[in-house]
C-alpha cells in the first residue's frame, strides 16, 4: 500500500468520478486506475463498484474510506510538523549546564537564541558538572555546558573559554587590599569549598597536591551560591571559577585573582558523538559557540 494509492482512492471516493479524481491528484486516468487496482489487490477485494454510467463505493470501500482519509490526514500533519521543526517554527530543545554557567553566562545565549527562534521552547537543567555529562551521555538532553570531561569515545567537546579560579573573600578581610592573592596566603584562613565528588573540588585537590599544599576545609557544601553567602557572612574564604564572579559579588563577597598555582579549566559544549543533533539543538550550539 502506498500513499499514491491512498490519495487516488480518496480522490475518486470523494468525487465519485475518475475524471475529477484525476484532477485532484494530478494523475492521468490510466495511472489513477492502476493505482486503485493495485490498492484493491493489496487489500484483497473491490473498493469501487463501476458501471457504464455510475461509480459508487462497495460496502468494503465505504468502510475503508474514512480510514484512508484519517491515514492521509495524519501523514500530512506529520509532514507539516517536520517542516515546522526543520524550519525552526516549532520544537523544543533541552540543555544541561553546571549552575555557575547557567546562572551567569547562559541567560545571554538563551536570549539571543530566543530572539532568533521565538517558537522553540527551551528546557534548562542546572545541575552539577558531573550530572551534565551523564545527562548528555544518556540522551536526556542534547546539549550540555560543563568543564572538559577529558578523553571520551562517546562525547564531543567544543571549548568555549578557559576559566581561571579566583579567591572569594568577605569584606574587610586582611587580604582585601592585595590585587593578587597566593594560595599559601589563602589557606591560612578558615576555608569553605564544594564537597566531593564535585569536579571543582577534585581539580583543586589535585593541583594543590602537585604544589605540596594541603587543604583542610572548615566548611563543605554542594552549592556555589551557599559558598558565596557563607563567605559574605564572614565564615571563611573560598575559591570558585571566575565565571561565578558576578554571582559572588551579588551575594556580598569580594573576588580577587589567585596564583601559585594558577588553576584553569576549559568550559565548553558537550554533545554525543554518534547521535545527530536536532535542527534546534544545532542552532543552540551555534549560538553558544558564537556568543563565547
Amino acid at each position: 500500500m502506498t500513499v499514491k494509492q491512498l490519495r487516488a482512492f480518496v480522490a475518486v471516493a470523494k468525487t465519485r468520478s475518475f475524471t475529477e479524481g484525476c484532477a485532484l491528484v494530478h494523475l492521468s486516468q490510466p495511472a489513477l486506475s492502476v493505482a486503485i487496482k493495485n490498492l484493491e489487490e493489496e487489500l484483497g477485494g473491490s473498493l469501487l463498484a463501476r458501471t457504464t454510467r455510475t461509480l459508487s463505493l462497495t460496502p468494503e470501500g465505504e468502510a475503508f474510506y474514512p480510514t484512508a482519509q484519517r491515514l492521509l490526514a495524519d501523514l500530512d500533519e506529520a509532514v507539516d510538523e517536520m517542516h515546522n521543526r526543520f524550519a525552526l517554527f516549532r520544537g523544543k530543545v533541552a540543555i544541561a549546564s553546571m549552575p555557575s554557567f547557567a546562572s551567569n553566562q547562559l541567560p545571554l545565549a538563551l536570549r539571543d537564541f530566543r530572539n532568533k527562534y521565538p517558537q522553540i521552547n527551551m528546557m534548562v537543567h542546572d545541575v552539577i558538572a558531573e550530572d551534565v555529562v551523564d545527562m548528555v551521555r544518556s540522551g536526556r538532553v542534547e546539549v550540555g555546558v560543563s568543564f572538559d570531561p577529558g578523553d571520551t569515545e562517546d562525547l564531543l567537546f567544543n571549548p568555549l573559554f578557559d576559566d581561571r579560579f579566583i579567591a572569594v573573600l568577605p569584606e574587610k578581610h586582611p587580604l582585601i587590599n592585595q590585587e593578587v592573592i597566593q594560595w599559601q596566603q589563602l589557606l591560612q584562613y578558615d576555608f569553605i569549598i564544594l564537597q566531593r565528588p564535585s569536579s571543582v573540588r577534585l581539580l583543586v585537590d589535585q593541583m594543590l597536591e602537585q604544589e605540596g599544599l594541603a587543604l583542610s576545609p572548615q566548611f563543605e557544601t554542594h552549592q556555589l551560591a551557599t559558598i558565596g553567602r557563607m563567605v559574605a557572612t564572614g565564615l571563611g574564604v573560598s575559591v570558585v571559577p571566575s565565571l561565578c564572579f558576578g554571582q559572588m559579588t551579588e551575594l556580598g563577597a569580594v573576588c580577587r585573582p589567585l596564583e601559585a598555582p594558577v588553576i584553569t579549566r576549559q568550559v565548553g559544549v558537550i554533545t554525543r558523538r554518534r547521535y545527530p543533533l536536532s535542527t534546534a539543538a544545532k542552532e543552540l550550539v551555534d549560538v553558544l559557540l558564537t556568543t563565547y
